[in-house]
């Protein structure tokens, strides 16, 4: 009673190997100028990462959500982006935002508390950090379907992680985008582990990526510490959408190398030799390797690198700190575009 049905399939992408060594079939149209782009964004996404950690542990940032491991996946897919395009983050992003204009002091505020860190700079559009599982997703479909009524050729991208799989928010989404054909890539950070909880006892699925068959639409895997295979599958994933063929999943197979958050002990669930060995699989070390074989790198490059991209998020961090404590009033002014009675006159009690 199958036989008619159309052949299910998931690809897996791989162009970048750990000694440096590529695919030229299968390399993307890439410069060495963006090249070289790539891998400075991931060494400041792993600088601002560090930064952001020791000063939780100083008391000075609230609870942080590492990136280290994921800048492959994370830089790879936003450098694909276009400018008017729209980026909706969950909550281990930073690196993305960072590379699409959003300034590194407003993020250290976010991660203190201070909201105004998510007061986005006009022309960047970016939506705020999405904290709550999922949530996300129903918002970048929704962008893109009203992309798509306006014949605006512009895309949505958004990400999230294998944890967000087991929501409801991600089959709602994914069936609405499917039956539009919506112009979204949806970025599935399949990091291994849903804070404490195994990939493996979230699903029973051989890959992430063939969730969108039911939907409907194309489903990949990529090597997610490969960010050449990140930026192919992303742009061409982009590239259809505005062509008006739909959606894509991108399951990028990554590894978190730290804990889930600041407040998670991972070393109560997961084997230390288990993360040991995704270390070897570093995403900077494969594409610097990339880069010493095209000859486009040198230690003076990357020692002036390194110090540059310290003092800038030195520099952010003195700025987030220096900024004046928020106002009282913003609690009320911004949380409509025009505040109800009721506000006005809760603010009026508050300033007496």
């Amino acid at each position: 009673m199958f036989k008619n049905l159309k052949k299910f399939e998931v690809n897996r992408l791989e162009i970048l190997g750990l000694k440096g060594n590529y695919d030229k079939k299968l390399m993307p149209k890439l410069s060495n100028k963006d090249i070289k782009k790539l891998y400075e964004a991931m060494i400041l996404t792993r600088i601002f990462d560090r930064k952001a950690l020791n000063l939780q542990r100083q008391g000075r940032l609230g609870t942080y959500a590492s990136m280290d491991g994921q800048e492959a996946s994370i830089i790879g897919s936003a450098y694909a982006l276009k400018k008017e395009d729209w980026l909706f983050p969950c909550f281990r992003e930073n690196g993305a935002l960072i590379l699409r204009g959003q300034p590194m002091n407003e993020l250290f505020m976010y991660w203190g508390g201070d909201e105004r860190g998510m007061n986005i700079p006009k022309n960047v559009n970016n939506f705020p950090i999405s904290i709550p599982v999922g949530t996300q997703i129903l918002h970048a479909v929704g962008v893109a379907m009203a992309a798509k009524i306006k014949k605006h050729k512009i895309c949505s991208l958004v990400y999230f992680g294998d944890g967000a799989t087991s929501e409801g928010d991600f089959h709602e989404g994914l069936n609405m985008a499917g039956v539009y054909k919506a112009p979204v890539v949806f970025i599935c950070q399949n990091n291994q582990w849903a804070i404490s909880v195994p990939r493996e006892k979230q699903t029973a699925s051989e890959t992430l990526a063939q969730k969108a068959i039911a939907y409907g639409f194309n489903g990949i895997q990529v090597d997610g510490n490969d960010i050449l295979a990140v930026y192919k599958a992303t742009k061409d994933a982009l590239d259809n959408a505005r062509k008006g063929k739909g959606p894509t999943l991108i399951e990028c197979h990554t590894y978190r190398i730290n804990d889930h958050t600041t407040s998670d002990d991972a070393k109560k669930y997961r084997d230390v030799k288990e993360v040991e060995e995704w270390k070897k699989k570093d995403p900077i070390v494969k594409l610097w390797n990339f880069m010493k074989k095209k000859k486009l790198w040198t230690r003076k490059y990357e020692t002036k690198l390194i110090a540059k991209l310290t003092k800038n998020v030195e520099d952010a961090v003195k700025k987030a700190e220096s900024m004046p404590k928020p106002k009282v009033d913003d609690m009320f002014k911004f949380v409509y575009k025009n505040m109800t009675e009721r506000q006005k006159k809760e603010l009026s009690e508050i300033n007496g």
